[in-house]
């Protein structure tokens, strides 16, 4: 004689809870969310903290500073020059990058023999390590062995050897051609791939009705490519604003702080003046600047927004 069980209503509800739960996008996405918790709140919130701590150079908290740490930090007398030159730094380097990926992205997404070639070699500045890039064009550059004066003293195109990394004057325009050049991979592929999402018989219907290239880029291909800029800017704005390898390994921020961005401004705070709450208070100002370049980039392409 055999009995059928029947499970309480609470016992079904509780299964039923679980087997909603597992079946939902939620045991998906917790290591994702894990991830973020682990190496971007926690980061934020421990930055946070420490900005309006009072700690010594060894490393040991004092006690509660307030906001003595902003105050100090706002009368630096290194801190409106690194913060100007991070915007000069910032902006130039993504301009020039974007434009110059926009016409890189047009070459290789035309069809000619030795594509593929070109494209591999592209990646070559993005997959290596950007301190040895960093360090290849400091040796070329260097006032005595390199390898820029040799050519130049025979060619006779000077009279003698340039100290390149001797002035800002000389040193910050090559700490921007290097940044350039190693953020042109990136935002080359990124460009080209929304290239290729243009379906071709947009080109041809333009082509019928007689549009020139030049219009069929601005009137077609440009606007299509909103999205993929949008990505590549802000991705790139993160990258070169928070660029720290390229100028310290060429100069180090010098001579003296005329090379310093806001990111290596903030390295010699805490590791060479021993002014932890100092470096703190300066990437949490690091953190909102970078917020506010997203922001403004949002509002003035308009992206997210529905079109009408």
């Amino acid at each position: 004689m055999t009995t059928n069980t029947v499970a309480p209503p609470s016992r079904r509800r509780k299964k039923s809870l679980i087997q909603r739960f597992l079946a939902g996008p939620l045991p998906w996405i917790t290591p994702m969310l894990i991830l973020i918790l682990a190496i971007v709140l926690w980061p934020v919130y421990e930055m946070g903290r420490t900005s309006v701590l009072e700690i010594s150079g060894s490393g040991v908290t004092k006690g509660f500073a307030g906001l003595e740490n902003y105050r100090e930090l706002f009368d630096n007398p290194n801190l409106l020059g690194a913060i100007s030159r991070t915007f000069f730094w910032v902006v130039t380097v993504v301009a020039i990058t974007i434009f110059i990926s926009l016409f890189l992205a047009q070459l290789l997404n035309a069809k000619f023999p030795g594509r593929r070639f070109v494209r591999y070699a592209l990646i070559v500045p993005w997959a290596a390590s950007v301190i040895m890039t960093a360090t290849s064009f400091r040796w070329m550059l260097d006032g005595y062995y390199g390898i820029l004066n040799r050519i130049l003293l025979d060619l006779g195109l000077v009279e003698e050897a340039i100290d390149w990394m001797g002035s800002a004057e000389t040193s910050l325009p090559w700490l921007i051609i290097v940044a350039v050049f190693v953020s042109l991979p990136f935002t080359t592929f990124v460009i080209l791939a929304g290239l290729q999402t243009v379906p071709g018989e947009v080109y041809e219907a333009a082509k019928v009705d007689g549009a020139s290239a030049r219009k069929t880029y601005f009137s077609i291909t440009f606007p299509l490519l909103k999205t993929s800029l949008f990505i590549a800017t802000v991705i790139n704005l993160i990258n070169v604003f928070n660029q720290f390898p390229i100028i310290w390994v060429m100069t180090g921020g010098g001579p003296g702080y005329t090379t310093d961005t806001t990111t290596t401004l903030m390295y010699k705070l805490a590791f060479r003046s021993q002014e932890i709450g100092q470096s703190a208070a300066l990437s949490v100002v690091n953190f909102g600047i970078i917020l506010i370049f997203v922001l403004i980039y949002i509002r003035a392409t308009g992206f997210g927004k529905k079109e009408d």
